[in-house]
């Protein structure tokens, strides 16, 4: 992100280019990206099991408790989709390739930052419960959090090294000096502040002989952003003289950093150090480079977009979008974050990036199984804009609409076609999908999870979404999932539901006492979960594969106006306590003992698994190492599996009579259980 060794340069000149600040008593204009990445990587959270969601949340509300504190106005940036130019294509798969190896790191048990997969959405989701500004931009929002912070006269909080190059009035502060954990008070006063770091442009520009700051966009191109990277530039650095000034022991990054300044700051404008620049390149490339350099220069020029006008009338306008012609609902929803980047790239690109997780690199990446999900999505996008025809796609006219993903084969990545899934007519107009009723809308979304309504009934509207994403997971036989999964993912699910009773205004309810004690005991699986402990590789695939259903499950669902609501994300999924519940599973504890302290939550937890339970395969039912020979020994006596039947012939009465109906036995006494029904 930014420019190339230039934030580790200024922070190690950070008595020349940096200013202590109190921030208090202001607004200030907070780069999402780089905060919701910071908060992920910088609180000693676990990354290993695919995402302790509810440690994050935590962490995002205590950040933005401490601006409060404060009287800190924050305004949240987030980004959007690529660039409909796709400049950044290239830097966006060498990423990829980045997060491929480093989430192989963690799942070997080595070190890594990977980002857990639904993270973004759970930011957004505390961003909301905690009525903080947010917005979400059309495509990448540096230049837009630029122009607002400026409009507003208010710093801005970000890690992305191009804030050292954009001119902002009143600075920027990098996450890293920013103490948000260490809130002080002023000396005889209740006032409170964050300590914090504010970079100054003026005095980086007057370390280096007073230097024009127009020069540092041309410095940023030069030195190598993530919008340019042109090998011919090598050829210019080779030739010229590179003046250091002061000495560089930071390597080759440093040396380029200071070499450049250094030169640029005998220029008097940009013009000049351009003209300067082409003349070590070969005549028949300068034209072509000149019109390169300039425009990736413009990058760091004031935004038409006026984000002001979001954030006081609710009003969006971005003229790349608007030129697009693209439904208003689309770009509404966009903007409130209630679709995500994912959608205005399959819709604007017709290309997708598919995020790897902590998996098994060894199989078939986990987004594999929400394919079917995506073509639907893909499908619904088809016709939104005539202006989008122009665009150059895969698909020829007479081939089915096409979409590219980028996704991980083993360890890289490779970019596969997908054909879109063409939908009857009803749907086929992206501009009138919200004026479908709430039927036809709930109709197409359960027919793409593969469910009946009718299971939903007993099921609470707040759950509705993922059980019918779980259902979709089961039936799939790339998951792979036994019992000891479902439970442990049903049981995760009762985290939310158990905290609102916990704190609920109802102080007497005698609910509450049972539903603390197994609070607690689902967090003491989850403490002891995480210390040291090596990660079962076929369960973490298995859980990002279902992860992946939820994602592509919840944008569907957005994509239709939410005929189911969208769930609490905050305390859904906790993957170390589901990693711990599946090692206790396998061992001793037994559902109905863990739950045995909690009437309400047993009961919602039969309700959950009795509607996923019908439709999983009779192998989610055998015991670890037993598909194979159970289903060899079965074929041989005739005896037959119903898809809502979970043992034997001779046991289905237990199953659906006792405490098995709802999968509260342990996968050893399952096993018992299935022996001695065969025996009979």
């Amino acid at each position: 992100m930014g420019i190339r060794g230039l934030m580790s340069f200024v922070e190690d000149h950070s008595n020349e280019f940096f200013t202590d600040l109190k921030v208090r008593d202001t607004k200030i204009v907070i780069d999402g990206y780089a905060l919701f990445h910071r908060l992920c990587f910088n609180s000693n959270l676990e990354l290993r099991y695919g995402g302790d969601y509810d440690s994050f949340a935590d962490v995002v509300q205590k950040f933005f408790e401490s601006l409060f504190a404060c009287n800190i106005c924050p305004y949240v940036v987030l980004d959007g989709g690529c660039d409909i130019s796709d400049k950044k294509l290239k830097t966006l798969k060498d990423r990829a390739r980045e997060k491929i190896q480093m989430a192989h790191s963690l799942s070997v048990g080595g070190g890594g930052y990977v980002c857990p997969l639904l993270i973004r959405e759970v930011f957004i989701q505390v961003l909301i419960k905690l009525q903080v500004c947010f917005v979400q931009c059309f495509s990448e929002a540096d230049r837009d959090i630029m122009t607002l912070a400026n409009h507003w006269n208010c710093p801005v909080l970000s890690s992305d090294s191009d804030f050292c190059i954009f001119d902002l009035k009143t600075g920027f502060c990098p996450l890293n000096s920013f103490q948000w954990r260490n809130v002080s008070t002023i000396k005889g006063t209740q006032d409170c502040y964050i300590p914090a770091k504010c970079f100054s442009i003026d005095a980086l520009c007057r370390h280096f002989s007073n230097m024009n700051k127009a020069l540092l966009p041309l410095f940023a191109v030069l030195c190598g952003n993530d919008h340019i990277n042109l090998p011919i530039m090598d050829t210019f650095l080779s030739k010229v003289r590179l003046p250091l000034g002061a000495t560089s022991s930071k390597g080759r990054r440093h040396h380029r950093v200071l070499g450049l300044l250094n030169w640029l700051s005998h220029f008097a404008n940009p013009t000049e150090a351009l003209d300067n620049v082409l003349k070590y390149l070969p005549k028949k490339d300068r034209e072509n480079v000149k019109e390169i350099l300039c425009c990736s220069m413009e990058e760091y020029q004031q935004s038409q977009v006026k984000l002001q006008d979001f954030f006081q009338y609710g009003t969006y306008a971005c003229p790349a979008a608007l030129n697009l012609d693209l439904p208003e609902w689309v770009l509404v929803a966009l903007a409130k974050g209630q679709l995500s980047p994912f959608i205005s790239d399959a819709l604007v690109l017709r290309r997708t990036i598919l995020h790897t997780q902590v998996e098994n690199m060894q199989q078939p990446n986990a987004h594999r199984i929400s394919l079917p999900i995506r073509q639907i999505i893909y499908g619904l996008l088809l016709n939104a804009s005539p202006h989008l025809e122009n665009v150059s796609w895969n698909a020829l006219p007479s081939q089915p609409p096409a979409f590219s993903e980028v996704e991980r084969i083993n360890k890289n990545i490779k970019t596969s076609i997908v054909n879109a899934v063409e939908l009857p007519k009803d749907y086929s107009d992206l501009s009138k999908l919200t004026e479908l009723s709430l039927a036809k809308r709930q109709i197409l979304l359960l027919e793409t999870l593969k469910v009946k309504q009718t299971i939903l009934e007993p099921i609470p509207s707040s759950l509705k979404l993922l059980v019918s994403v779980s259902c979709y997971w089961l039936q799939h036989t790339e998951a792979k999932a036994k019992l000891h999964h479902l439970q442990a993912l049903l049981l995760g699910m009762l985290m939310g539901p158990l905290h609102v009773i916990i704190n609920s205004p109802d102080k007497e309810d005698l609910r509450e006492d049972g539903a603390r004690m197994l609070y607690e005991e689902f967090q003491r699986v989850k403490e002891q979960t995480r210390p040291g402990t090596r990660l079962d590789l076929d369960t973490a695939h298995i859980f990002c594969q279902w992860q992946c259903c939820l994602q592509m499950g919840m944008y569907l669902n957005q994509l239709l106006s939410a005929p189911l609501p969208e769930p609490d994300l905050t305390r859904l999924y906790s993957g170390s306590l589901v990693h711990g519940l599946c090692r206790q599973l396998l061992t001793s504890t037994s559902v109905e003992s863990l739950l045995s302290m909690c009437p309400e939550a047993k009961q919602l937890y039969e309700h959950l698994f009795n509607a996923t339970r019908s439709y999983a395969s009779a192998e989610l039912f055998l015991p670890k190492g037993k598909s194979n020979s159970k289903k060899k020994r079965h074929k041989k006596h005739g005896t037959s599996w119903s898809k809502n039947r979970v043992g034997t012939t001779s046991d289905t009465k237990c199953w659906y009579e006792g405490s098995n109906r709802f999968g509260l036995l342990t996968v050893e006494n399952l096993e018992e259980h299935i022996e001695l029904s065969e025996l009979e």
